[in-house]
């Protein structure tokens, strides 16, 4: 996870984070350069990490942005400092937290990428070529559904099992017509697996033996028998876009977004996107309302006549 060293208040902090907060790896990784960031940066300052006032914590926020970091990636840079000392006190390490008030640059927001319906809809549909393996071909369909029809994160699909156990991080009930899965801060959530998404897992799993024997757990298996990784499931998507001709670069997320903004257009309901996204904030979930905003603008201006401009 890291290249060197770290202070042991900081390697405290992350097995906290590990162990006590559950915190995806990938979290835990960005944590721990950051952090990293931070005791190097007081090494060169000749700074203990238990010294470190406020007035040197701005100092280093000001060398980080000049040096090109955004005002996004100082705001996550700061929370993991932030986190870590308030950590550090409550263990009685020490006086005062010398980030606690310290603010980043304000950082434009930007709103998520996401699919237009029918965009999303090509891409779920896409058929498989003469050249494509009918296993792969109904493995990777599975993929696009469950991650556009359920608003799964790619390392929760990445982690399904195809049945509950003790080990299981999250797994699919076909009876229920649900998947279970272990999200953001060690929350497990239940979300609902719609006709399409059901059909394509059906369809998979009467391939899937072909693949690998009876007694692997995972539900998404490479040409080799093995779990799929979250690379693997990047990559595969990215070719499907290419067949389907979807004009853009799409990535996991994207269909997690298209998979909100699209609920949100048709319902209304945002406590219930909140829900099934996993979302611990309801502003969290907001932004996508900015999304649907966008999409009834672009109708306004295409069809009212007082938004027409004049030939």
């Amino acid at each position: 996870m890291k290249d060197e060293p770290l202070p042991p208040p900081i390697e405290g902090y992350l097995e906290h984070l590990r162990v006590q907060r559950r915190v995806a790896e990938l979290t835990l990784r960005a944590y721990a350069r950051d952090l990293a960031q931070l005791a190097r940066l007081a090494d060169e300052a000749g700074v203990a990490l238990e010294a470190v006032q406020a007035h040197h914590v701005r100092r280093w926020l000001g060398r980080l942005h000049a040096g090109g970091l955004s005002g996004r990636s100082l705001a996550r840079t700061l929370s993991a400092w932030r986190g870590c000392y308030r950590w550090w006190g409550r263990q009685g390490g020490i006086a005062h937290n010398p980030v606690e008030g310290v603010k980043a640059p304000k950082a434009p927001r930007t709103l998520p990428k996401a699919l237009s319906v029918e965009q999303s809809v090509a891409l779920a549909e896409q058929g498989p070529s003469a050249a494509d393996d009918p296993v792969l071909a109904a493995r990777d369909r599975c993929i696009v559904e469950l991650l556009y029809g359920c608003g799964l994160r790619v390392s929760e699909l990445a982690g399904l099992d195809l049945r509950a156990t003790p080990a299981s991080r999250g797994w699919v009930d076909l009876d229920g017509a649900e998947v279970h899965v272990l999200g953001k801060g060690g929350k497990r959530r239940s979300v609902p697996v719609g006709r399409a998404a059901l059909q394509a897992l059906r369809e998979w799993l009467a391939q899937r033996p072909r693949l690998v024997p009876s007694d692997e757990a995972a539900l998404l298996l490479s040409e080799r028998g093995k779990r799929l990784s979250v690379q693997q499931i990047r990559v595969r998507l990215s070719r499907r876009a290419l067949q389907a001709g979807v004009p853009t670069r799409v990535h996991p997320h994207m269909l997690r977004h298209s998979f909100a903004s699209h609920l949100l257009q048709s319902s209304g309901d945002l406590r219930a996107v909140q829900e099934l996204l996993g979302h611990a904030h309801i502003t969290t979930t907001q932004i996508y309302t900015r999304l649907d905003f966008q999409h009834l603008a672009r109708a306004y201006d295409a069809a009212h006549p007082r938004a027409r401009r004049k030939p």
